[in-house]
């Protein structure tokens, strides 16, 4: 039954992190805050002037936690405060809704340390010059963010909020297409998110012209409306982001594969208004993409100021709990319950939504290549060319050191969890039998050339090795948000990120001991018996032993020199170095038959592993 309850305990884990992998944010934290920072830079300065009045009266009874300026341009590489330009930022990636993310600006106490995480993430990427620097700047961000953010690795995200609703076909005119995408049937999607927080702003803002706004309230009345724009924003700028225009189906690991090769990429895509560009993604944003998606950000951020000023009219029902921001959770919903707005507020919103790339279209003739990630269940081969070194015999007098050699081929079962956070993730988990063949042992010390049957295990740990696999029943049952926290964490380098990989331009470096043990169990019979020294036993000094022994080795170090991938397959080239021992099991004399068994010691074993695995991706 414990083998059972233990065994369920852990495909639980595998499904919750493959589902954490569903996690494809478009830009990162700097990026949007770069975009609202350039768009109000675009504004008039009349608009400015306003923007920043309002952004006053929302501070009020919170100015030591919201910056003085509304969007601060020398922010420096640790803000002590939150300004406007990142509140589009925190929604959707470290909220869920308009109203928890007004709550988490207000009173988290770890917000402005994801603020500091991310100004230091923009230092880097903005010094990179090599993808493997990018790599690791996005990696080192990760890991910081999952300490400081306590939700981070597991705030729900199972939908497509952040992404375009593909087109269903290629010749589809823009308003079909935005029938479609807002209509109360559709999945939810980058563009009605945008319009259903954007037109709720709208309306709270002219409410406020009306004076509808009693004075002791006010300044709770400017943030909600402030707030429901920000998260409005938030879903408008990753409408421009090259992974996200690519429509999201499929399973996990080609969704999360195609959005971000795109987005590392670039994708040839055109706006609704005709205007063709080449677009990047998250972490690889370049000032054409922030110049093109603050544009739009502008428009959207004017047409509030314009509402403030009573100059634009929307058809909403009133809201009944005005000073808070909207509620609808991006993170756990799936559907809007009603359309997103009437048709007379959303023809007021076309020269926003016109600035919006066209999405590419959906599954069938005509889509776009799909790209894969490491995630799913997968059956493959390995095979390993290895030399290594024995640190004395078995044998009491066999003291001296010798080098071997061996080929080892194996059969793979296993689940890939690369890539859940991102590229440098690493929670590869399989199980592994095969065989090994040893080439005779050269040195002083030898051994005879012989086989073995093999056996490798892979699982990533939290803190100590196996620890997750002896959590993984009790946690699965009793609080699964702490156990998908730790399965993340522990894909992710562990609770002590020494074990996150580091990208370099020549391969990938992880260290990985304690993460996977490899045996090897040997059976020398009669028919192949071991010579081993025994000085005072006639005739020649020796006795010929059968002889059992399990050889265990650990992994140190891995050296990633390639790894490439197609939709369901995966092969890659990697060096092992690794420690072990080498123990007797059992013995028996073969010859003389007379001659007493002699005591034998266990062999320290230290060599390289040069590995090829392929893997089958089951779905």
């Amino acid at each position: 039954m414990r083998t059972v309850t233990k065994t369920r305990a852990l495909t639980l884990l595998t499904c919750l992190i493959v589902l954490q992998a569903e996690t494809a944010l478009a830009w990162v934290f700097p990026e949007h805050r770069d975009i609202v920072v350039l768009a109000v830079q675009r504004l008039s300065p009349e608009q400015q002037a306003l923007l920043q009045k309002l952004w006053t009266e929302a501070r009020s009874g919170h100015e030591p936690r919201l910056c003085e300026r509304v969007a601060g341009t020398a922010q420096g590489p640790s803000p002590d405060c939150i300004d406007y330009a990142s509140w589009a930022a925190i929604s959707g990636d470290h909220s869920c809704s308009a109203r928890d993310m007004l709550d988490i600006v207000l009173d988290a106490p770890w917000i402005v340390g994801v603020a500091q995480v991310s100004a230091r993430l923009k230092t880097k990427l903005a010094a990179a010059r090599r993808r493997d620097q990018r790599v690791n700047a996005v990696r080192d961000s990760d890991m910081a963010l999952q300490r400081t953010d306590p939700e981070y690795v597991t705030r729900a995200s199972s939908n497509n909020a952040h992404f375009l609703l593909a087109r269903p076909k290629v010749d589809m005119e823009p308003l079909a297409y935005a029938q479609l995408a807002l209509g109360p049937d559709a999945d939810l999607n980058a563009l009605a998110t945008y319009v259903w927080y954007h037109l709720r702003a709208l309306a709270g803002a002219e409410r406020i012209a009306r004076d509808d706004a009693p004075s002791d309230t006010r300044a709770q009345f400017v943030r909600a409306v402030l707030a429901d724009e920000a998260f409005a924003l938030h879903f408008l700028e990753d409408s421009f982001a090259a992974g996200h225009a690519t429509g999201t189906w499929g399973n996990t690991a080609v969704r999360k594969g195609t959005h971000d090769y795109y987005g590392e990429h670039g994708l040839s895509l055109v706006t609704w208004s005709g205007k063709p560009f080449v677009a990047l993604g998250d972490a690889y944003m370049q000032p054409a993409d922030a110049d093109r998606t603050a544009v739009a950000v502008t428009a959207s951020i004017a047409q509030l100021l314009d509402a403030f000023s009573g100059k634009v009219l929307v058809v909403m029902p009133a809201d009944p709990t005005p000073t808070l921001p909207e509620a609808f959770d991006v993170c756990h919903q799936t559907h809007f319950s009603a359309a997103a707005g009437s048709s007379e507020d959303l023809h007021a919103l076309v020269p926003i939504v016109v600035q919006t790339p066209v999405p590419a279209l959906g599954a069938g003739l005509g889509e776009l290549p799909r790209f894969r990630s490491e995630l799913g269940a997968f059956i493959g081969l390995s095979t390993a060319l290895r030399g290594g070194a024995l640190t004395r015999g078995f044998g009491a007098t066999q003291a001296d050191a010798s080098a071997t050699g061996g080929l080892d081929a194996a059969v793979r079962f296993g689940v890939g969890l690369e890539g859940v956070l991102n590229e440098s993730s690493d929670g590869l988990t399989f199980i592994e039998v095969g065989a090994r063949e040893d080439k005779h042992a050269s040195g002083t010390t030898t051994l005879p050339g012989r086989g073995a049957l093999t056996a490798r295990f892979r699982a990533p740990f939290w803190l100590i090795p196996g620890d997750l696999v002896l959590a993984a029943p009790i946690l699965a049952f009793t609080s699964q948000k702490t156990l998908m926290k730790m399965a993340v964490q522990a894909a992710n380098g562990g609770l002590i990120p020494w074990q996150a990989g580091v990208a370099t331009r020549a391969g990938r470096f992880q260290f990985v001991l304690g993460r996977e043990v490899g045996l090897s169990l040997y059976r020398n019979g009669s028919d192949h018996p071991i010579l081993v020294p025994t000085p005072g036993v006639p005739p020649v000094n020796a006795t010929l032993i059968s002889l059992n022994s399990l050889q265990v080795e650990f992994p140190i170090l891995e050296y990633r020199l390639f790894r490439t991938f197609s939709l369901n397959q995966s092969s890659g080239l990697m060096i092992q170095p690794y420690v072990g021992f080498d123990m007797p099991m059992k013995s028996s004399v073969v010859s003389p038959t007379a001659a007493p068994k002699p005591n034998l010691d266990t062999i320290v074993t230290a060599g390289v592993r040069v590995v090829f695995d392929w893997r089958h991706y089951l779905k």
